[in-house]
């Protein structure tokens, strides 16, 4: 059959590069497919001038494209033959948590009012439960003693915090939602941003204004506010899957974290995501954790309109099908963690943002789909993700003080604690612009009820892989948890590549190999 192949592409005008590898692949592809020697190269042809390839030479580097094609047609084929078929270009999410009829993008102010209101009234709760601290009272009535005050940091005004701006909101049950000015002066150092709930020891002699003495920025760990979550918030691999993948006992887990975009600005061809599959396919990595952009709205093409497929199609034949053929490689020891962003053209425009719908899939139980954000397990690894770029957003409405001692403040770090203080994916308030924050579903998708092991977090800012050490007093013992936060960078970046991160991790932070590897 090889011989017929290659008369076949001669008398088209073909020459191969590597014709023994060529010829082998094409083989199997006319095995698989069922197709005569003409027939490939018809469609061979097709292939060539729908890529615009320069030269009449079959190379080795088009056959996996090649192969792609292949299976458009053979799908093709069956949809045409199929009778009745319906075909549309959305579908309904399919998430259990989401009732019939949810709309997004449609809270309404009370729903925004009853988000920030339980914010402040939970985190008032853990402190007082925590024993440190007595029951807040309203920062707004004058008064020469010191008083404890729970609100959330507001600014004064359209623009950024400033030593002059700051404003305290507490709850409607203390103060009737009453806003006082803040003065940060006495404190040596802090760190403030708009959204942020805070206590705060001082006194207001005059009824205008709150000169803190201390302010309290996190919860004690044993009193985190630990509400009821909806089934898609905390995801665990399921048992079926976990048993074939990571024994019970806590042994080394090794992951590969990278987020969009997986593609460069030139092309749609998803260079760097190949590069990355090759990578894992290398290390024999039993994690990779995908976090979207995937197909970018950002992108050049995708913004012009200029590609002839639609967005799901694309995602389905160049993104999930280069997943599979990895997954397919390398067998039932490797999964497959998706994570969806705001910025893919082909999902929902929400945040929080449901998983993506990846039926039907022929290995689909070596793909888990997760919400965005979401927090899942793997191995008695918790690991929490995010792909709204909460730490570039922090970074430019954070107000903060350096320590007058001149120890220096390592500021990544300082964002990512914030997140975790807060026990929110997104505690700033009001949101980024192009941030679509659904208030109706925030309360508790955004809720982080207890540290995880790993918290990712994409951002446009430094890569970086930090562990944060958050502690504090509780009935007079000393508490300490440790959270290894992961920032891999950009896959792809303009027209060249950019970085992922490789980590190894057995059990604890210290016990922990992280690696920042560039493309």
């Amino acid at each position: 059959m090889e011989e017929k192949i290659k008369a076949e592409f001669l008398k088209s005008g073909f020459t191969l590069e590597d014709e023994e590898e060529i010829l082998k692949k094409c083989r199997a592809f006319c095995l698989n497919y069922s197709l005569e020697p003409s027939d490939l190269v018809s469609s061979w042809e097709v292939y060539y001038l729908n890529r615009q390839l320069d030269e009449s030479v079959v190379k080795d580097a088009d056959m996996y494209g090649f192969l792609g094609h292949l299976q458009d047609e053979q799908v093709e084929a069956v949809v045409k033959r199929e009778p009745g078929l319906h075909m549309y270009s959305f579908k309904d999410v399919d998430i259990s948590w989401l009732e019939p009829g949810c709309r997004f993008i449609y809270d309404r102010i009370e729903d925004r009012f009853n988000a920030l209101e339980n914010r402040i009234r939970n985190h008032a709760a853990a402190l007082v439960a925590s024993g440190l601290y007595e029951e807040p009272v309203d920062p707004s009535v004058a008064s020469q003693k010191s008083i404890f005050a729970v609100g959330m940091i507001c600014c004064d005004g359209e623009g950024h915090l400033n030593d002059k701006s700051i404003l305290l909101q507490s709850s409607v049950e203390h103060s009737g939602g009453q806003r006082v000015r803040l003065e940060l002066n006495k404190l040596s150092h802090f760190s403030v941003f708009p959204g942020q709930v805070v206590g705060i020891k001082g006194h207001n002699p005059s009824g205008h204004c709150l000169i803190a003495s201390e302010l309290v920025d996190s919860v004690p760990l044993s009193f985190a506010a630990d509400t009821n979550l909806r089934p898609a918030k905390k995801q665990a691999l399921d048992e079926e899957i976990q048993a074939t993948k990571f024994p019970s006992s806590p042994t080394e887990i090794t992951l590969i974290i990278a987020a969009g975009p997986f593609t460069t600005t030139e092309n749609l061809l998803f260079e760097p995501l190949k590069e990355l599959l090759t990578y894992a396919t290398r290390k024999c990595t039993q994690l990779l954790i995908l976090l979207g952009p995937f197909i970018d709205s950002e992108h050049p093409q995708i913004k012009k309109g200029t590609v002839d497929l639609s967005f799901d199609e694309v995602f389905r034949l160049e993104v999930l099908r280069m997943v599979q053929d990895y997954l397919g490689y390398m067998g039932s020891n490797a999964q497959v963690v998706i994570i969806p962003s705001v910025r893919d053209a082909n999902h929902d425009f929400v945040f929080p943002q449901p998983a993506f719908d990846l039926d039907p899939l022929d290995i689909k139980h070596q793909i888990t789909s997760l919400t965005n954000p979401g927090i899942f397990e793997a191995d008695e690894v918790k690991i929490g993700c995010c792909t709204v770029d909460i730490l570039k957003h922090l970074s430019g409405e954070e107000l903060s003080r350096h320590s007058v001692d001149g120890t220096p403040s390592d500021r990544l770090s300082r964002l990512a604690s914030h997140i975790l203080s807060q026990r929110s994916f997104y505690p700033l308030y009001p949101p980024a612009e192009g941030v679509p924050l659904d208030f109706s579903l925030a309360p508790e998708a955004l809720n982080i009820s207890s540290v995880p092991d790993l918290l990712i977090l994409p951002s446009d800012i430094k890569y970086f892989v930090k562990v944060v050490s958050l502690g504090g007093t509780s009935e007079g013992e000393e508490q300490m948890k440790k959270c290894v936060c992961i920032n891999p960078g950009r896959l792809a970046k303009g027209e060249g590549g950019g970085t992922f991160v490789e980590l190894k991790y057995q059990g604890s932070p210290d016990k922990m190999n992280a690696s920042i590897i560039g493309i």
